[in-house]
């Protein structure tokens, strides 16, 4: 994470504040995580730097930038054009080869570079979504937040054969994950 320029992937106007332990706004009523929430995720993923990773929730591109010195490769997902854009720029300005930013469909996750290592989604859902395992390489993490809109607990389900196992990393609040298979518009 100190290799990553925070302050690039916030506004200008909060650049005194991009390494504030809080979460900051991006526009478009999103938000960059706090740093904790961040280093959090990342930990829960469990990366050794060889694996296929799905974001979902771009944003400003802040947690690509970190995914992509983790992992091999990176697909971000975004459902607001002007971020996916400003961040797929951004991420290439600064040299990110191996993040590629696009703009989500109509069906959660990014299942033409399916199946991922590990999934990390940025923004709350009201459950774990069977979409997203369906995803996920054998032995693959999921690491989302789940509950109602006002606060979730964040989970890591990791996908095997005979089952997945689920485990509980603490509470925390996230904006709501939007479009088909999460909360409606």
């Amino acid at each position: 994470m100190s290799r990553v320029p925070r302050e690039r992937f916030v506004p200008f106007e909060l650049q005194s504040s991009a390494y504030d332990d809080r979460p900051l706004g991006i526009g478009y009523g999103q938000t960059i995580s706090q740093p904790y929430m961040v280093a959090l995720m990342m930990e829960a993923m469990d990366l050794k730097g060889q694996e296929k990773v799905l974001e979902i929730g771009t944003g400003s591109g802040y947690q690509a930038a970190i995914l992509a010195g983790l992992a091999r490769q990176v697909y971000s997902v975004e459902r607001i054009p002007e971020l996916a854009e400003a961040a797929g720029k951004l991420l290439s300005e600064l040299g990110y080869a191996n993040v590629q930013v696009e703009l989500a469909g109509d069906r959660l996750g990014c299942e033409k570079y399916a199946p991922y290592d590990a999934i990390v989604v940025a923004a709350a859902a009201p459950s774990v979504q069977q979409t997203l395992i369906d995803q996920l390489a054998e032995g693959g993490r999921l690491v989302i937040p789940v509950g109602s809109k006002l606060e979730q607990e964040l989970l890591r389900v990791t996908k095997g054969k005979k089952g997945n196992r689920t485990e509980k990393m603490g509470g925390c609040r996230f904006v709501p994950l939007i479009g088909r298979d999460a909360w409606q518009e």
